[in-house]
């Protein structure tokens, strides 16, 4: 599958400093590697109602972490998936009256599209649920051989010619370090699991959290071979930790994704990652993005409370201005969206334009670090935008005596570490 056209990154003068990042495992902040390539494996979208302003906080916050690596001299391969098929997308699909293939594709090209509007740098690996079902047999298939999966007895008319093959289950205490990232209790994470997608209830299972690796084919769903497993398809957790394996190797930097997906998702696809590569510490840093709100809850597809990315570009706010509206927040804080934060978006990034709009301006190299160290510091964007608007006060005042090269600096630090386009 393939991503969308990155945006042209400039150069700048030095490098950045090592980032740190807060660690939701360890509840606390880490450093990431000072040097060497770094690996970031980011979950993806399932495809139907994209792209709302929470994916779009996800996926920028994770953006700067990108840029500043790469600021900082790391050379970065950066992975993100696409939940092309699940039950999710599936309802939705017949809900509409749609073909659930017709409903991806549209959807994931939308969310290029607004990717690319957004000016996020692409993925090194764009890589579709579908496309990794030959890595998700072969990996599953090889935990029923070890003994770390099992079948589950159909129900009546599933199964389709070999009904007795069963649904396949990972087998969690094959990971007796399975739920210390959770930071949940047994009663806890059973309740979270049921509701996202979990059947902690199902008559066969060995465990109440067991999750999903293989389903078999069901009357109306799609299917597809699974060698020894039978036709059916993957499940959802088994798929990222096939992904993250194949193109990222034995151990990801950092795992990112919203905060909705620390449990289970997160949990069970490193647990999955343990079971496969037989090593405690698959995953080095475990990064996640707050929650986005719009009146009064969390903003969310069941709800139907979503502002779309693409909805407020047609409406004519442009995409710089959407950028610095999720900029303007933490991407670690939880925050609710109003009309007002697009118009303050607006007129700072109206500021930002008119004070670099000729090449020279105040000096910009103290802006230059300041932006840099805000970053290394756990993304702190709200602090560099900050560092920008006093350089931009300062080009804007009377009197102001301009250096050359002054304004043009201040436009490449911006575009190459905040990715405005100013």
């Amino acid at each position: 599958m393939h991503a969308w056209t990155s945006p042209d990154i400039p150069a700048l003068p030095g490098h950045g400093a090592q980032v740190h990042l807060y660690d939701t495992l360890a509840g606390a902040p880490a450093p990431t590697r000072p040097e060497g390539p770094a690996t970031l494996y980011v979950c993806g979208i399932t495809p139907y109602d994209a792209t709302h302003l929470g994916h779009a906080n996800t996926y920028v916050g994770f953006d700067l972490l990108v840029r500043a690596w790469r600021d900082a001299g790391r050379e970065v391969q950066y992975v993100q998936n696409v939940t092309d098929v699940d039950d999710p997308l599936l309802e939705r699909a017949t809900e509409n009256g749609q073909d659930w293939r017709e409903l991806a594709d549209s959807q994931t090209e939308l969310f290029r599209s607004d990717m690319t509007a957004l000016r996020v740098v692409a993925p090194d690996h764009y890589v579709g649920a579908v496309e990794a079902i030959p890595l998700v047999v072969e990996a599953v298939e090889r935990m029923v051989a070890e003994g770390s999966a099992y079948r589950v007895f159909l129900p009546e008319g599933a199964g389709g010619t070999d009904p007795e093959l069963g649904d396949v289950y990972a087998d969690l205490h094959a990971d007796p370090l399975f739920g210390t990232g959770a930071g949940l209790d047994q009663e806890a994470m059973r309740r979270v699991f049921a509701d996202n997608g979990g059947d902690p209830d199902r008559p066969g299972k060995h465990h109440p959290l067991d999750p999903l690796l293989w389903r078999r084919t069901r009357p109306g769903e799609p299917d597809w071979d699974g060698g020894s497993l039978g036709r059916g398809r993957p499940g959802w957790h088994i798929e990222c930790a096939c992904i993250a394996r194949r193109y990222l190797g034995p151990a990801v930097e950092v795992q990112g994704g919203g905060r909705d997906l620390v449990f289970p998702h997160h949990e069970m696809s490193e647990s999955h990652l343990r079971v496969l590569g037989h090593t405690p510490a698959p995953v080095l840093l475990h990064a996640h993005g707050g929650l986005v709100g719009y009146q009064g809850e969390k903003m969310s597809k069941s709800r139907g409370n979503l502002v779309l990315v693409s909805e407020l570009v047609a409406g004519g706010a442009d995409p710089m201005a959407v950028r610095l509206v999720l900029l303007a927040h933490h991407f670690r804080d939880d925050w609710e969206y109003t009309d007002a934060d697009l118009v303050a978006a607006t007129e700072r990034l109206a500021r930002w334009r008119e004070a670099m709009a000729s090449d020279d301006g105040p000096a910009a190299e103290q802006m230059l670090a300041e932006v840099r160290t805000a970053l290394a510091d756990d993304l702190d964007a709200p602090t560099a935008l900050a560092a920008v608007d006093r350089w931009a006060e300062c080009a804007l005042a009377p009197g102001a005596a301009p250096v050359p090269g002054g304004a043009e600096l201040a436009r490449r630090t911006v575009d190459a570490l905040l990715g405005v386009a100013v």
